[in-house]
């Protein structure tokens, strides 16, 4: 009875660890959110958020190479 208990838990959190929620895409950087958010709010005339700063250009570390 205890592995029967046991291995439905362990289907049970594979199940649900499987299925996890969200879109399938790449990450937003924060910018691209505002932007998006921006535009968003163009067409359903809602107030426009101020626009965003660019984000600084990433310079590459010395040590990069090892991550």
């Amino acid at each position: 009875m205890t592995a029967r208990r046991t291995l439905t838990l362990v289907m049970l959190g594979l199940a649900l660890g499987l299925a996890a929620c969200g879109r399938k895409a790449p990450l937003d950087s924060p910018y691209e959110a505002a932007v998006d958010a921006r535009k968003e709010a163009e067409r359903n005339d809602q107030p426009v958020p101020s626009a965003p700063e660019k984000p600084v250009e990433d310079r590459p570390f010395i040590l990069d190479g090892l991550l």
